[in-house]
């Protein structure tokens, strides 16, 4: 008799529903381009977010679907903000600055000034949104330069066609993400980790150009991601290197076609084949080929590979853990 009860208490517990599972967390700020919100753009409402110096509080600004043109500055002072878009694909913040766009006093605009979202602010957290330079083939043109450490991107879309993400310093990590591009369109010389994002490649090109100090451990992990090509004939290297000792590394990648055989460019410098960080771990696909690459790229063993986790990569002094 008492085990029968203690069966059904457990079933009955079990079956109880979760009251926590069905509450949205209530945003503290609410954008809608129909003027529906508090704010009409996403830059009045980060501007106005306190600043917050506790990393046990946080600021949430949630975007209704729209498409906001605008250009986005987030300064240091704006850490532990969340921007959360309504839907990824209707949620889109875009402009169209590139390289050689005429700037106010009459000069063209530099590469590095073209970003729709300029993010210099750490512990900064995108969500659910797209985030795009639509300048596309016009010139270099980023959707996004990041100057912050410990800044998140989940579910989010990253259009561009040369530049779309520089990783310009710091730690950053992508989940569950969609980044398309041509030429270097994920660059910089930060540390990042790409988990489980699809790579889609809209023209021939270089999908990393990444420009790793020589003193630093880590660049860009590539884990369970998916490299694509918007149409057939599209042909991509994995990297080629911005500096000499760019780092790039792919682990369990699943790839098309798209990506050559050779895998790598040196990018015309001889003397970066002997000091780039270059390597692959159980790549799948009919883009992995082994034996076909660069001679100097490596396949990594298990426990080489397993030096490039997560939590190794992004861990730092400070023990960061983007899923926690």
């Amino acid at each position: 008799m008492n085990v029968l009860y203690r069966i059904v208490a457990f079933v009955l517990l079990v079956a109880q529903p979760r009251a926590h599972a069905s509450v949205r967390e209530e945003p503290d700020a609410v954008v809608a381009a129909d003027g529906t919100g508090q704010f009409k753009t996403i830059r009045a409402a980060i501007d106005a977010a306190p600043q917050i110096t506790h990393p046990g509080r946080s600021w949430t600004i949630f975007v209704k679907a729209g498409t906001y043109r605008e250009l986005v500055y987030i300064q240091r002072e704006k850490r532990f903000i969340k921007v959360v878009g309504e839907d990824a694909e209707k949620t889109i913040l875009t402009f169209d600055l590139f390289n050689d766009y005429p700037a106010p006093d009459g000069k063209p605009t530099a590469t590095f000034r073209t970003p729709t979202i300029m993010l210099d602010a750490d512990d900064f957290t995108f969500e659910n949104i797209t985030l795009e330079n639509s300048a596309l083939k016009k010139g270099q043109a980023l959707a996004v330069r990041i100057d912050g450490d410990r800044d998140v991107f989940r579910h989010v879309r990253f259009i561009g066609w040369q530049d779309t993400i520089l990783t310009n310093r710091g730690r950053h990590y992508f989940e569950g993400c969609t980044i398309t591009g041509a030429t270097d369109f994920i660059f910089g010389g930060g540390t990042a980790f790409f988990e489980r994002c699809k790579i889609i490649c809209l023209g021939t090109g270089y999908i990393t150009a990444a420009s790793t100090p020589d003193f630093q451990a880590y660049g860009y992990v590539f884990s369970h991601c998916i490299i694509t090509g918007q149409t057939a004939d599209v042909k991509t290297y994995l990297g080629r290197p911005w500096r000499d000792f760019a780092q790039t590394i792919f682990l369990n990648c699943e790839m098309s076609e798209v990506v050559k055989p050779e895998g790598w460019h040196n990018w015309g410098k001889p003397y970066a084949e002997t000091v780039a960080r270059y390597a692959e771990f159980a790549s799948t696909g009919p883009g992995a080929n082994p034996t076909a690459r660069v001679t100097w790229s490596k396949q990594l063993t298990a426990s080489e590979a397993a030096n490039f986790s997560r939590e190794k990569v992004l861990g730092g002094t400070d023990g960061w853990d983007p899923t926690r």
